[in-house]
């Protein structure tokens, strides 16, 4: 069964990789609103992919040319530094974005986001990683019903939800049952 995808002003909650990036160019310059946590990280995954492949290709350029040995810089070494450029100015105003719309997801004003330009960008990322909270009605439409907030673990048409007692053998300040690897009580000696 798959998971029913949400207009754009809302956050997707249980998205994958492909979509994510998708959404996120899609929403390329879109700074109200909301993102969900998986938008956001598998966002920033995907520009710490992009980041890591291009100054691989250059260091390997770097490492096989003679040029290097002889102290000089090998100009096809530029080639994957300048797109590595090209993706960075084509990324930044996406990559604000996202950031202030999972603020607004977490319940705290996209005006945090200034906390990257004084130097104190972990504030950012510790606030990105909150869950949804309550208060982010404010930055977005109200979503349908039994959407959100979401649940841990539930997606919005998920058949099997939250079942009562499910993977559950016994409550706190009840004897221990017999579990996998214990082995059963001994008989009552008569």
């Amino acid at each position: 069964m798959s998971i029913p995808v949400p207009p754009l002003d809302w956050p997707h909650y249980g998205i994958g990789f492909i979509p994510a990036v998708k959404r996120a160019f899609q929403k390329y310059a879109k700074f109200d609103g909301r993102a969900s946590r998986g938008e956001y990280w598998w966002w920033v995954l995907a520009n710490a992919i992009v980041v890591f492949v291009f100054y691989g290709i250059s260091l390997a350029i770097l490492a096989a040319s003679p040029a290097t040995a002889r102290g000089e810089f090998p100009p096809a070494a530029t080639f994957p530094l300048v797109l590595l450029g090209l993706w960075a100015l084509g990324t930044i105003v996406p990559n604000i974005a996202i950031t202030i719309r999972r603020l607004h997801d977490a319940g705290y004003s996209g005006w945090f986001y200034l906390f990257n330009i004084v130097g104190l960008g972990i504030v950012t990322v510790i606030l990105c990683a909150m869950p949804t909270s309550p208060n982010a009605a404010q930055y977005g439409p109200p979503a349908p019903e039994g959407y959100y907030p979401p649940q841990p673990g539930v997606l919005p048409s998920d058949p099997y939800g939250q079942q009562p007692n499910y993977g559950q053998q016994q409550g706190y300040g009840q004897p221990p049952q017999q579990g996998y690897g214990q082995q059963p009580p001994a008989p009552p000696q008569a």
